[in-house]
């Protein structure tokens, strides 16, 4: 890295680095191409303007994901139309996916969270059936696996994030994967003001819309520097995660997720399970994390209901979705964001960290310990 620096050379645009990163990831991935970009939510907006996600379309999204799944929806002058969450899977439920759908329905974005992979056969059938595109947020999933294939390789786009808390980390940092080069072409350009590249006709200095998405030189090297160890992490977390499943659920009240088809494997970004109150003298969620820290494993509660986030109001409510949405649309999609399933797993997730995963056999024993200590003294929790 040093020596990069002192060359000046920081910016793809005169270096080599962000290129041979594209090279390698495509590869560790399984897909034809790769674009790195500044950061997961540049990468999903790049994706979903180059697949044509325009003002007033609608975009079908998971509800239980970081905001950005969203936020990148709306910018695009898009709306975000949730379909409801199967609580055990913590994934967007394909079952509930068509009555979503409208004549302004041009893409669905399923999100790979935790790392945990989304049951994409039925993703792609329903998208293939309505003629709409797919883009994976895979932000928390590399190296996860839907039926031997990694996700982020089974849409029309797949997007990643490198931002400081994931598994592969950069500070900042994105990527595309994709195998049409046609729209790898498309998000090149976009993601560098507009320039032409590959296949986009060179008809002027910037023939298309674009803005500066770009990943640094730096950046890349950070990558790369850490991308032999990261098959080795995630083996230790997938052992860990798995022995974890078969210790956790002999405890009353602890349900670990289900993976959606068992040739599948999570990335385990978070190691998610559901904490069903009932089964420690209704205890609220809150007081199970806070005995679990004193116990010093470090928890969270997971996504909140964040379908019903200020942003969304203040977004819906703006000059400009106004004149993109009649009042009646806007009114139905009020009512119809009441998302069950999502409630259901808001009040119930609890998540462990994956630096946790990659501890020792005795650290997940500690985990399982502290837990059933927990619900051995479950009276506590409420007195």
């Amino acid at each position: 890295i040093f020596d990069m620096l002192r060359t000046g050379k920081w910016w793809r645009g005169n270096g080599e680095h962000v290129a041979d990163f594209e090279t390698r990831y495509a590869e560790l991935i399984g897909t034809k191409r790769c674009l790195a970009t500044a950061s997961g939510s540049t990468a999903l907006m790049t994706s979903l303007k180059a697949l044509g996600v325009d003002a007033g379309d609608e975009v079908l999204v998971s509800p239980y994901t970081f905001i950005a799944s969203y936020n990148v929806i709306f910018m695009q002058k898009a709306l975000p139309v949730f379909v409801d969450t199967d609580p055990e899977t913590f994934l967007i439920d394909p079952a509930k996916i068509e009555s979503r759908i409208t004549e302004r329905t041009v893409a669905i974005l399923p999100v790979h969270i935790y790392g945990l992979p989304v049951d994409m056969d039925p993703v792609n059938a329903i998208a293939k059936k309505h003629n709409l595109k797919v883009v994976e947020d895979a932000c928390q999933a590399w190296l996860a696996e839907y039926k031997g294939k990694k996700v982020g390789s089974l849409g029309d786009a797949g997007c990643f994030s490198f931002q400081n808390s994931k598994n592969l980390p950069a500070g900042e940092g994105g990527a595309i994967r994709g195998n049409n080069d046609g729209v790898m072409d498309r998000c090149h350009s976009i993601h560098n003001c507009g320039r032409p590249y590959g296949s986009i006709a060179r008809t002027s200095s910037y023939p298309i819309s674009g803005t500066n998405f770009r990943m640094q030189q730096f950046q890349a090297l950070i990558l790369m520097s850490q991308m032999n160890r990261i098959q080795k992490d995630a083996d230790i977390r997938l052992a860990n995660a798995l022995y974890l499943d078969a210790k956790l659920k002999e405890i009353p009240g602890i349900i670990p997720y289900r993976l959606v088809d068992p040739n599948s494997r999570s990335a385990y970004h978070l190691y998610p399970f559901r904490y069903i109150k009932e089964e420690f003298n209704n205890a609220p969620k809150d007081k199970f994390i806070r005995a679990m820290n004193a116990e010093g494993l470090p928890c969270s509660a997971g996504y909140g209901q964040l379908n019903r986030e200020g942003l969304i109001e203040d977004t819906l409510n703006s000059r400009g979705f106004k004149r993109l949405f009649s009042e009646t649309r806007l009114r139905q999609w009020r009512d119809e964001n009441i998302l069950p399933g999502n409630d259901k797993l808001c009040n119930e997730a609890v998540t462990f960290s994956q630096n946790i995963l990659l501890g020792s056999r005795a650290d997940m024993d500690d985990i399982v310990n502290a837990i059933a200590k927990i619900h051995k003294n479950r009276d506590s929790l409420v007195s």
